[in-house]
């Protein structure tokens, strides 16, 4: 992992992407007990790029696909460790990415996304281990909920929560 990290400080420091932050699952054991992943998720501002109406990956798969890391299915394998590269593409992953923190593994710096900001992810993208991803930051305590409720709020998504956390 921690060759990984340098890999993504790379591609920061060249300019091929403008911001990373880890997320989802492996975003998650930040803050709750470890559990099972196969992947890296990285979440990524793209440089702008002048007449680009689309955002692409490209030049991220030429940088890492020069230094031998080669695209497998949706990941990128980065010393070992299957990447995926998700863009922020909506206002409450542009706002995750800027509020993200910084901390250390390994003695590599790196970001990683708020647990607040996570479990506002996971509400979004609702998918069944989202909801169970939630209770765990529930029962971890992790969460601070007035920031999170804020979060909530600004994005639309408090009914869901609401859904997805009444028992």
């Amino acid at each position: 992992m921690k060759k990984t990290l340098q890999v993504l400080n790379l591609l920061e420091q060249q300019g091929v992407i403008s911001k990373y932050a880890i997320g989802g699952a492996m975003g998650a054991t930040f803050y709750v007990e470890p559990f099972t992943t196969f992947d890296l998720d990285v979440f990524v501002v793209l440089p702008s790029a002048d007449n680009a109406p689309l955002l692409t990956l490209t030049p991220v798969y030429q940088f890492l696909a020069a230094r031998g890391y080669l695209p497998e299915k949706e990941c990128v394998v980065i010393e070992g460790v299957p990447v995926q590269f998700l863009p922020a593409y909506n206002p409450l992953l542009e706002e995750a990415l800027e509020q993200a923190t910084d901390v250390m593994y390994d003695d590599v710096p790196t970001r990683v996304l708020t647990a607040d900001h996570l479990a506002a992810i996971a509400v979004q993208t609702g998918r069944s281990k989202d909801r169970a991803r939630i209770s765990m930051f529930l029962d971890s305590g992790a969460l601070n909920r007035q920031r999170l409720e804020d979060i909530l709020a600004r994005h639309g998504l408090t009914e869901r929560w609401l859904q997805w956390t009444s028992r």
